[in-house]
Order: C-alpha cells, then sequence, then structure tokens
C-alpha cells in the first residue's frame, strides 16, 4: 500500500511539475519572451497580400506571436504581383533564412522560386493559397482551408436562406483562390451565380462597379464579396443602389462582425488567420527542433466556419484585439 501511495504521490508531483512548467511557458510568451532555448532562427513569410488588407494583418499577427514564443527571427514581406512576390522570396533565399513561409495565390509565379529554396535546403511550409500546388512544390505541409469546399459551403448556405440569384465579386485577377471560392458556390447553389471583377485595389471603383451591377439587376439577391474590407463596399452600393439583396463575405474582421451584429451582413466565411500564422511559424519551429510534420500529406484545415450574427457577439472582443 506504502508503495502505491508513493507512486501515486509522485505522479501527482509530476503532473503539477508540468502544469507548473506549461504555465510558465505561457507567462514567458504573453510577456514577449520565448518559452524555448533552442537556436534563434530566422524565418521569413512571403505573402500575396495587398496593401492595407486586414486579412494579412491577423496572419502576420500570430505568426509574430508564435515568433516570440519559439524564439524566431520573424521577418515579413508582401506582393499582390505573383513576380514580384517571386523576387521578395528569392531575397529570402538569399539571405539563407532557415525557414520560409509563403502563399501561392499566383503558382505559376511562384513555382520555380520555391523549388529554389527547397533545392537550397529552406523548409518550406504554404499558407492561405495553394493546397493543390503545395506538396507539387515540395513544401512541408499546407495551412488554410480548401476554397472549393468553402466555395461549396457558401453554396449551401445561400440555399438556405433562400436566395436566387447571387453575385460573387472577385477583387484580384489571377488569384485561383478567388476562382475556386466562386466555382465552389457556384456548385452547389441551386440558384444563379455570376462573377464580377473589380479591381481592388481601387476601392471607389469597387464600390461603383457593384452598384451599377445592383442597379441593372434588380432580381440580385445576394452579394459575395471574397474579402472582408469589401464587404463594406458591397453594403455602400446596396444602399445607394437601392437594392435589397443580402450582404454576405469571406473572412471576418471587427467591422464584419458589427455588420453581423447589426444584420447589415448575412454570414461571413471564416478560414482563423491569425491560426493560419501562427501555425505556420510553430510547425516551421517543429520541423527544425524536432523534425515533426503535420498534415500526413494532406492540408491542415483552418476552415471554413460559417459565421452568423448569433456568433458575432461572441467573437467581437476577439476581432477588436485584431486575432479574429
Amino acid at each position: 500500500m506504502g508503495a502505491v501511495l508513493a507512486v501515486v504521490l509522485a505522479a501527482a508531483g509530476c503532473s503539477s511539475t508540468g502544469g507548473k512548467r506549461a504555465e510558465e511557458r505561457a507567462a514567458e510568451a504573453a510577456e514577449g519572451r520565448a518559452a524555448v532555448n533552442t537556436p534563434r532562427w530566422t524565418f521569413a513569410m512571403v505573402t500575396h497580400s495587398g496593401d492595407g488588407d486586414t486579412f494579412w494583418d491577423i496572419v502576420q499577427k500570430g505568426a509574430e506571436q508564435a515568433a516570440v514564443k519559439d524564439n524566431i527571427n520573424f521577418l515579413y514581406s508582401h506582393n499582390d504581383e505573383g513576380n514580384q512576390q517571386a523576387q521578395l522570396v528569392q531575397t529570402a533565399i538569399d539571405k539563407k533564412v532557415d525557414g520560409l513561409i509563403v502563399s501561392l495565390a499566383k503558382p505559376d509565379a511562384m513555382k520555380a522560386v520555391v523549388a529554389k529554396a527547397v533545392k537550397a535546403g529552406i523548409p518550406v511550409v504554404t499558407v492561405n493559397s495553394g493546397s493543390a500546388e503545395s506538396k507539387e512544390f515540395g513544401a512541408l505541409t499546407h495551412i488554410g482551408q480548401d476554397e472549393s469546399i468553402a466555395g461549396e459551403a457558401v453554396g449551401d448556405e445561400l440555399n438556405e436562406r433562400g436566395r436566387k440569384k447571387a453575385l460573387c465579386v472577385l477583387h484580384e485577377q489571377g488569384n485561383v483562390g478567388h476562382e475556386q471560392r466562386c466555382a465552389g458556390a457556384k456548385k452547389t447553389f441551386d440558384g444563379t451565380m455570376q462573377n464580377l471583377y473589380v479591381d481592388g485595389t481601387n476601392m471607389p471603383d469597387v464600390t461603383a462597379s457593384i452598384e451599377a451591377k445592383l442597379q441593372s439587376d434588380k432580381s440580385i439577391d445576394a452579394v459575395v464579396t471574397l474579402g472582408a474590407p469589401f464587404a463594406d463596399a458591397a453594403v455602400q452600393a446596396k444602399q445607394t443602389a437601392g437594392s435589397k439583396a443580402e450582404i454576405n463575405t469571406f473572412d471576418l474582421n471587427a467591422k464584419v462582425a458589427t455588420g453581423l451584429q447589426t444584420e447589415k451582413l448575412g454570414f461571413a466565411v471564416d478560414q482563423q488567420p491569425y491560426l493560419q500564422g501562427y501555425q505556420a511559424v510553430d510547425l516551421l519551429w517543429l520541423y527544425r527542433s524536432n523534425l515533426n510534420v503535420l498534415g500526413g500529406g494532406q492540408p491542415v484545415l483552418t476552415g471554413p466556419q460559417i459565421i452568423t450574427a448569433d456568433d458575432a457577439d461572441a467573437l467581437a472582443d476577439y476581432t477588436k484585439r485584431g486575432t479574429r
């Protein structure tokens, strides 16, 4: 009996110590101190973000938080032009970074330079865009949502809401993920869906283009934008056009959460960008420190999740702090 008791007490002591260490690591990360004692590696993230895109601000915030925890020197750069993004990746290769995170919205422009990184022995994780190309290009894994599945979820949601004619607004020419979203929605939507291409770098033009379409076709009863900043433009266009169309969007931020609460928006499709950034850095660190790989050759999915007014209250505080 005494031996059994000793074992139980020893186990409890180990559990207590383990819990205390976990708490200490969490506190260190929250205070901006590394929670590990591995070398200070340098990881670079190069994305296809345009200037002022709040989605990528959230991705970056997640990556930076993981970098603090994992003692990583984190470098971030972006360009929405495929060839320019590829040049930024080449710059990272020239710096001999210890890990590379890239988005593949324009995979044809990125294929050769990602191959250079892999050949140079730099572990690569793809994030957000490029789930279909990630493994082929030699990446360890892909973190994000399957854009076709996300689009199909939108089509299903529009059906549940009784919509009959929808407009899918694409704000970035050549982005394969955006095409997949609209194609997926069209696949499952029982009504008709039209694509509307707009210049996402010119928000007044986005608003005017959506407004003109809604004015010319009063039968449109749903608009789907492919990024949170464009939802507000669609709401303005709807008001000016005198349309009754429901506005819905991919992605989430504070404005979208408020729009859901006030019912200016019907639903949003969340893919958890903070988690994409955080996991990308953390998985590279795990690979460098312990040769861990997640996904088993399949993408590590962070979405999609349909967010409605019922969910918005619970998420509002997180969107305000820029983590959802």
